[in-house]
């Protein structure tokens, strides 16, 4: 929404109080803001004087944020991403939260589209993760074994990508499909990234300034692309079998 001539701009403390009858039970504080903004995540505009003036727009921008914070659970980083690809007029890359599958069992599974991946930083040990993705000694070691779940490099730990990736198998063993069976998901996901580095290496080579930056927004654009097109392609081939 933009902000049109006669929308009168918000100081930074009607700000807040509008933010927080939105959001009653987040801590919204001045200093929130000012982080806000010192990470370029907001640009408020400033009076003469100093003072800041919130748009229409600022305030789109910090429900957006909140949002993202609150139930996603995403760092900043991604969020700015999030943000940048929609003033360009593009989609941000998915979140996924949507509507889980009913199970025989009367449990629901995670539809394709609906795995919430965790913070990028997490730190899981081997025993949390086989709490977590409810999954067996054996069948965490042939995962490891087929190369679909590894600890960080260097590191004695797994990180969000492994937990997903167990709690995923461990869901497909319900119907009979095993570890080995799933080198195959391994070996397509390994040619897409084969796909991808081909057309981010010229961007990633340029010498223009932001290169860097661009090539990883194009990663992360392809990367939710080559989600929702293989989702989408398995379900078209599924519903033939119906």
């Amino acid at each position: 929404m933009r902000q049109s001539a006669t929308t009168p701009k918000l100081t930074i403390g009607q700000a807040i109080a509008g933010l927080k009858g939105e959001f009653p039970d987040e801590d919204i504080r001045q200093s929130r803001l000012r982080f806000l903004e010192a990470e370029g995540l907001i640009k408020p505009e400033r009076t003469p004087s100093g003072y800041r003036k919130f748009s229409t727009e600022d305030m789109d921008r910090l429900r957006y944020i909140i949002t993202m914070q609150r139930q996603f659970h995403l760092p900043l980083k991604v969020i700015q991403e999030h943000l940048d690809a929609m003033e360009r007029g593009l989609e941000p890359p998915p979140v996924y939260d949507g509507p889980t599958v009913p199970r025989s069992d009367g449990a629901t599974t995670p539809g394709a589209e609906t795995f919430r991946a965790p913070p990028a930083d997490v730190r899981i040990s081997r025993k949390e993760l086989l709490k977590t993705a409810e999954i067996t000694e054996d069948v965490l070691d042939q995962l490891e074994t087929y190369g679909l779940v590894r600890m960080r490099s260097g590191a004695k730990h797994y990180d969000s990508d492994a937990l997903q990736v167990a709690r995923a198998a461990g869901e497909l063993a319900r119907f009979g499909m095993e570890p080995r069976h799933l080198r195959a998901f391994r070996t397509a996901a390994d040619r897409e990234i084969g796909l991808v580095e081909q057309v981010v290496s010229p961007i990633r080579r340029s010498r223009e300034d932001g290169a860097a930056g661009r090539a990883n927004q194009a990663m992360d654009e392809i990367a939710a692309l080559s989600v929702h097109l293989h989702a989408t392609l398995v379900r078209a081939g599924l519903r033939s079998l119906r």
